[in-house]
């Protein structure tokens, strides 16, 4: 029937011509009756609408269905939205489940976060993770988990050049997210936030804005490869300016940026016609300019040169404790840098290591999908480095990817880490509802927008307070975990509490998954070391970040590409530690 009247009259323009119909009809009744003019002004509207899709040439679609075609792009226009709240379960997670930001939000909020009725999770599946609890449960005092960076001021760094004013920090802080990239009232917000709750906010790379300073929270200043707040006006490092922030009580550690795990290698641009005034006062660059952070560093071009600058920002910032973030790429040039900290007895007091999970900085999809290693890996082959040269215990390990629950915490514990970085689920608690529009200025929450109207929809004071509730109940569950095990301290976690599920009949302990350094291995002969040692720690020097060598031994077998995730301690168990 459709098919014989479309041969004799094109259906697709029923619409339209509905509409044409409409505004006849609506003419007749305002003419003979004198009523409906609302009427024959919005037939009016559609008709023209109708008449302007037929002659644009941008979209066939509405060429082809004048009127009814932007019916298409509306629903496409508000399927996330859909999908978020109508389709998706619970648990499926894009790139967080509604099961995790339920979470953010009742611990945010001060809600209740218990549910009934059992796990949502299969605990038959593949992957399926659970920690192993104690018969002889702890009691402890506090949630309020903390460790030495830099030292303790009861065994100082040994370190050349060393920390002299350690930070005891929270195991739990705020991410590096610059202002610029976040609004002004999510800054304020966010380090109102760590003042009550006691805890770190990273700045990020775009340096102190005035909003990092209205409530005075410990703040870790991220210097990137553009020396925001710290720069030159020809974009170099300027040891004045950065001494002049950096020695501000209210900083309490420094981190010098080598990549994110959005977008490791890549660089950045702020278009000058997002560079406000109040942005440009924070980075030191002109207002309405162009706003580029390179690629790689200008300041040190060799590892050697990077921790000589690790060195000096430490002495210039008063000696507070200075150290590195970055996202895991080619092996060798970890190794490099680990090689120049044996080569000058100069270590970073601390590393923190980003995940290609991604995080909040908007980024090519090449690079947020297929660019750096995942934070278990890269956590995983930092920590055994450092334990194989007998450096674990000088350099304090950090670690920011998708961290949300006291588990993720946990976990990370267990694999190496001495604290977690949370950025998107602080940003939750601020009341971002994912709507993945963070890069559009259009944020609906206020959260990503330098919008003053729309940034006006978060109320600060609600907010800092649902940030450091945010931080409480989630230590709070920590505790609990922590206590549950029969442990002391979050730092007491090791592989050995975590179980992964591996098939249908088949659980291991993640000690047994994941491979684990001896002290001081990396010092002596490699043979009974994993490829990833055996292969790239030779080609790594402390005094270039290039391979020295530009092939690989003729006998590495063709998965060679498997190498890099199974030495970081994720790959499948060799077969005499499958049988041990």
């Amino acid at each position: 029937m459709i098919h014989q009247l479309n041969s004799l009259y094109p259906v697709r323009y029923t619409a339209f011509v509905l509409c044409v119909f409409g505004l006849l009809l609506s003419l007749f009744a305002l003419v003979a009756f004198q009523v409906g003019l609302p009427v024959v002004l919005v037939f009016a509207a559609l008709v023209a609408l109708g008449v302007y899709d037929l002659q644009q040439s941008r979209h066939a679609i509405l060429r082809n269905y004048p009127v009814i075609g932007h019916i298409r792009f509306m629903l496409e226009y508000v399927r996330p939205e859909v999908r978020q709240y109508f389709i998706e379960s619970d648990s499926e997670a894009a790139p967080f489940s509604r099961a995790q930001r339920s979470l953010v939000y009742q611990r945010a909020k001060g809600d209740p976060d218990n549910r009934p009725f059992g796990t949502h999770l299969d605990v038959g599946a593949q992957g399926y993770e659970w920690v192993n609890h104690s018969l002889a449960p702890t009691q402890l005092p506090s949630h309020d988990f903390r460790v030495w960076v830099g030292g303790s001021p009861d065994v100082p760094s040994p370190s050349v050049s060393p920390c002299t004013q350690p930070y005891h920090a929270s195991v739990f802080n705020i991410s590096a997210m610059s202002f610029g990239a976040l609004s002004a009232n999510a800054i304020l917000a966010l380090n109102q936030g760590a003042k009550k709750g006691g805890f770190a906010h990273d700045t990020g790379e775009g340096s102190i804005s005035q909003h990092h300073r209205v409530h005075g929270g410990d703040l870790i200043w991220e210097i990137g490869s553009g020396y925001f707040g710290c720069r030159n006006p020809d974009g170099t490092f300027s040891e004045e300016r950065f001494a002049a922030n950096a020695t501000d009580p209210q900083v309490k550690m420094i981190e010098l940026k080598l990549s994110q795990g959005a977008k490791p290698g890549h660089g950045g641009v702020l278009p000058g016609a997002k560079v406000t005034a109040e942005i440009a006062a924070a980075r030191g660059v002109k207002e309405g300019e162009t706003c580029i952070s390179p690629a790689s560093h200008s300041a040190f071009h060799t590892p050697v040169e990077m921790m000589q600058f690790i060195a000096k920002l430490r002495l210039l910032s008063g000696g507070k404790p200075t150290g590195f973030k970055f996202c895991l790429g080619h092996p060798w040039e970890w190794f490099a840098i680990v090689k120049a900290m044996l080569v000058t007895g100069i270590t970073p007091d601390f590393i923190v290591v980003d995940g290609a999970e991604g995080g909040t900085g908007a980024a090519p999809v090449e690079f947020t999908d297929h660019v750096g290693a995942p934070l278990q890996e890269g956590l995983l082959l930092v920590h055994n480095t450092l334990v194989g040269v007998n450096l674990r215990d000088r350099v304090r390990l950090g670690c920011a990817g998708k961290v949300i629950s006291a588990f993720d915490i946990a976990r990370m514990m267990a694999l190496g880490a001495d604290w977690c970085n949370a950025g998107r689920g602080f940003m939750m608690a601020l009341g971002c509802i994912q709507a993945q529009s963070c890069h559009t200025g259009h944020c609906p929450t206020g959260v990503t927008t330098q919008d003053p109207l729309r940034q006006q929809a978060l109320v600060v004071p609600d907010k800092a307070t649902r940030v450091a509730q945010f931080h409480r109940s989630t230590l709070h569950a920590l505790q609990e975990l922590v206590q549950a095990a029969g442990l002391r301290h979050p730092q007491d976690i090791t592989a050995h509490h975590i179980v992964r599920r591996i098939s249908d009949t088949e659980v291991r302990l993640l000690s047994n998954l994941i491979t684990r350094m001896q002290p001081g291995a990396l010092l002596g002969p490699l043979d009974a070391q994993h490829n990833v040692f055996r292969l790239y720690w030779p080609l790594a020097s402390a005094h270039s970040f290039q391979a020295s060598e530009p092939a690989l031994e003729p006998s590495v077998p063709h998965h060679v590409e498997m190498v890099h995730a199974a030495a970081a301690g994720t790959a499948a168990v060799v077969a005499g530690d499958a049988a041990a």
